[in-house]
């Protein structure tokens, strides 16, 4: 998505260790209008897939996947990475390994929100080493729902988990792909 990849060119920063902040943009200060486009690409992309529910793990995705669940009419569900005391013992539960953070939580879905009737599209800022996302489908697999796809903004192609999902055979949508990052220049190569 070009209008995507031209802002995280102006406006990400890359440091050493394969870390792009989009800050400024995705996923600490939002640009509400950069996300509608987003969500009717996601919508364009997945039409007539019969969505009725996003899914998102917490905190980062929740912005974007409910511009996107606008989109699409349906509500957004999210996985929630600390137990609270109003969630309930009813619940799905996978461990996930953070890329960003460097750590494992074990994030959570009440069961009343994901079923066998659901269809999903999974919803995320970023796809880097995949954990988060293989998580997300324990949890569908756990729900018994149907996974209809899943939406990235930000793929780290050179991580290569993206192409490992998709040769799984699911379909995995990202708006900007990118293959190489330079910590030192603070550039950005873009998939073409």
């Amino acid at each position: 998505m070009e209008i995507l990849e031209k802002r995280i060119a102006a406006d990400g920063e890359v440091y050493p260790g394969n870390i792009l902040k989009v800050n400024s943009f995705l996923n600490h200060q939002m640009d509400i209008g950069l996300l509608q486009e987003m969500g009717r690409e996601w919508k364009r992309r997945f039409e007539g897939a019969g969505i009725n529910k996003i899914l998102t793990i917490e905190a980062s995705g929740i912005g974007i996947a409910c511009i996107a669940a606008a989109e699409f009419g349906c509500p957004v569900v999210f996985a929630k990475k600390s137990k609270s005391l109003n969630l309930g013992k009813d619940v799905y539960t996978a461990r996930v390994e953070s890329f960003t953070h460097k750590n494992v939580s074990d994030v959570i879905v009440d069961r009343r929100f994901l079923g066998p009737d659901d269809r999903v599209l999974i919803i995320d800022d970023f796809l880097a080493n995949g954990k988060a996302l293989e998580g997300l489908m324990e949890i569908l697999q756990q729900a018994g729902a149907t996974l209809c796809g899943v939406g990235i903004a930000i793929e780290k192609g050179f991580q290569g988990a993206g192409d490992r999902f998709r040769a799984q055979g699911i379909r995995v949508e990202s708006l900007a792909i990118v293959d190489a990052m330079d910590g030192e220049r603070g550039t950005v190569t873009f998939r073409k």
